[in-house]
């Protein structure tokens, strides 16, 4: 891979590293997992960043790829969490820290959250990050009709969980 894809990917990976934080958030329970999950969909990433076309933007492929491995791992297992080593890497990547502070407001919405199915805690996520239906269904593989009946359903879901 030559210099400037793998200058570009670094950038673009560092401008949006918040929403694999999120993704990571939502689909672990303690640091450890978080920082395992945040590794894997990196290396997920940077396997796939050849690939992109540029069709959508970075950040709702970013999107994509994120859900897509954080499902395939919670699904694959409840026991511990096999990684690639991230040292082979031969590109490093400037991590902010994840400032928990900062999302502690959101804390019993994210454990509300936490309680729903697979797909439907990728669907209010994307909701939450303000993404309008199309991205959405785009980012999801789902018709955008389908996607407003399942936010529908997910909110009445959530005010149950939240106010029982």
């Amino acid at each position: 891979m030559n210099k400037e894809l793998e200058n570009r990917f670094v950038t673009e990976l560092e401008n949006n590293q918040n929403i694999v934080h999120k993704v990571c958030t939502l689909y672990t329970n303690d640091r450890d997992s978080h920082n395992d999950l945040f590794q894997e969909i990196t290396i997920q990433l940077w396997k796939a960043y050849p690939k992109f076309r540029g069709d959508s933007k970075f950040s709702t492929w970013m999107y994509r790829v994120a859900l897509n491995t954080a499902i395939t791992m919670y699904r694959k297992s409840k026991k511990r969490v096999q990684t690639q080593d991230y040292e082979s890497v031969i590109f490093k990547i400037k991590a902010d820290e994840y400032d928990e502070a900062e999302e502690q407001q959101l804390k019993l919405m994210y454990n509300a959250i936490k309680q729903l199915g697979d797909i439907d805690k990728a669907l209010v996520f994307l909701y939450l990050e303000d993404k309008d239906y199309s991205e959405i269904s785009e980012t999801l593989g789902i018709t955008e009709v389908n996607a407003r009946v399942k936010m529908n359903r997910i909110k009445n879901k959530l005010r149950t969980i939240l106010n029982p």
